[in-house]
């Protein structure tokens, strides 16, 4: 159908990933990986048979993946059909990136929304 089905994972830029990480940790209880991030699974209601999971993660400071600009957090949504997606958005003038990446991990594009932030389309794979 074309439609976002739920948070991906939260972005954040951090100037200590590490520092940052062991906060997030012992303060509040993420449970941080080496990657510095975090999954956390859960289940949906139209597939309860499947496992899903959003993931927390911290990037570095200078890193350009949120795009141009001071960007400092970025959110993903999953998406049930990217590329459907992406091209309802094109058609509705909205500003697209033409990069889409496809891996292990699923698809995903960009799209910035009218204040210029950055948001991330995850498509999951397949089961």
């Amino acid at each position: 159908m074309a439609r976002v089905t739920g948070i991906g994972g939260v972005f954040l830029k951090a100037r200590d990933r590490a520092a940052l990480g062991a906060w997030y940790r012992d303060q509040l209880g993420v449970p941080v990986q080496e990657w510095h991030g975090a999954q956390f699974l859960f289940r949906d209601d139209p597939t309860p048979h499947e496992t899903g999971y959003s993931v927390w993660s911290l990037f570095e400071q200078g890193s350009g993946y949120f795009g141009p600009g001071a960007q400092t957090c970025m959110v993903n949504f999953r998406v049930d059909d990217l590329h459907a997606l992406l091209a309802k958005l094109r058609a509705a003038g909205c500003t697209v990136d033409e990069k889409v990446d496809e891996s292990e991990f699923g698809r995903f594009g960009w799209v910035t929304d009218p204040e210029g932030n950055r948001v991330e389309l995850w498509q999951p794979p397949s089961e």
